[in-house]
This record gives C-alpha cells, structure tokens and sequence, in this order.
C-alpha cells in the first residue's frame, strides 16, 4: 500500500502542471475512473461536458439538438483549450472531443492522453444505463456504438496510455493508469512546466 501511495506522489510530481486527460467512447469510464483517478493522485478532477452545460446553460442532448453536432464540437474545443491551461488536474473529455484534430493537438501539447479502451458488450451495458447520449437517439444504439468504434478507435490509438477499461472494480483500472503513468517516458523526469 505505501508503494502504491510512493508511485502515486512521484506521477503526481512528475507531472509539474500537465493535465492528465481521459479519452475513449461513451462509456469507457472517464468520469468515474476518472473521478478515483484524481482521488488517488491527489489532484482536481473536471468534466468537461459538466463545464459546456455549465457554460451554455444547456444539457449537451439540449446543445445537439438546438445547435447540432459542429456547433457542440466547437464549442466543446474552446472549452477544452481553456481547461488545459488550469494545470495538473484529471479532466475528462466527453467521446468525440479527442476526434477533432485541433483538439487533439491542443491535448497532446498540453497534457498526458489517456484512451480507456472497451469493448462493445462492456460500452453497451453502461450506455444502457442512461438515456442522455445524443449520438445514440437515432438509429440502433449498438449500430451506432459499433460504427463509432470503427470510425474513433484508430485515432484514441494516438493517445500516449491505453489501459483496458473492463468490468472489475474500477480501483484496479485506476491503479493500471497510474502503473502506465510511472512508466510512461514524458513522467520519467519532473517537470516544472
């Protein structure tokens, strides 16, 4: 346990003002792996879709709806810029963020990007949970998922950590991140960025 708890601090000192940023499709996790993750780090955690309804005074099913998806995705990438710049932090990203090239860039030149991979039937079981997925209201939901694996996997593939997102406790998820984290060459030295 005190190992664990060495790792944990030396990651966190590592990362000097770099942003720790979750990636992956609608449920993969980032928001409640993502919430033990700054838990275990001891940093703050931010959603980015909490902040754009914060910001808009809209639900993101609200913003899709009145304004459509480029309107959101532009939205969603000026909000997400600003958030880099807060520092050290867990910040979670809602599934399409990291599909815009210029926000992928941002993310890459600010921060650690971290891809909670899953597979369909584990994606399918939590996005059953909830009816506020807009991407997810027309058409066949696991079509839909299945399509968007397709298209999005390839380019979460560019993210600097994979760790498998899967049914155990998301305990054991949280402490591979910060496994992959101690190993990862960007966190090999501190930094004061």
């Amino acid at each position: 346990m005190q190992q664990e708890r060495d790792i944990a601090d030396r990651v966190r000192q590592s990362l000097g003002r770099r942003p720790l940023v979750l990636v992956g499709l609608m449920g993969c996790g980032k928001s409640s792996i993502g919430k033990r993750l700054a838990v275990r780090l001891a940093l703050p955690f931010v959603d980015a879709d909490e902040e754009i309804e914060r910001v808009a005074q809209k639900s993101i099913s609200e913003i899709f709806a009145d304004h459509g998806e480029a309107f959101f995705r532009d939205r969603e990438g000026k909000v997400i810029a600003r958030l880099l710049g807060g520092g050290a932090q867990v910040l979670a990203t809602g599934g399409g963020a990291f599909i815009t090239p210029e926000t992928r860039a941002k993310i890459r030149e600010a921060g650690i990007s971290i891809w909670l991979r899953a597979e369909l039937p584990v994606l399918m079981r939590r996005v059953g949970k909830r009816d506020t997925r807009p991407l997810l209201k027309n058409g066949d939901p696991e079509q839909v998922m299945r399509n968007l694996i397709e298209a999005r996997y390839p380019i979460y593939a560019e993210a600097d950590i994979t760790v498998e997102s899967r049914d155990i406790p998301h305990d054991g998820i949280v402490a591979e991140i910060i496994a992959a984290l101690a190993r990862h060459p960007a966190l090999a030295q501190p930094t004061s960025i």
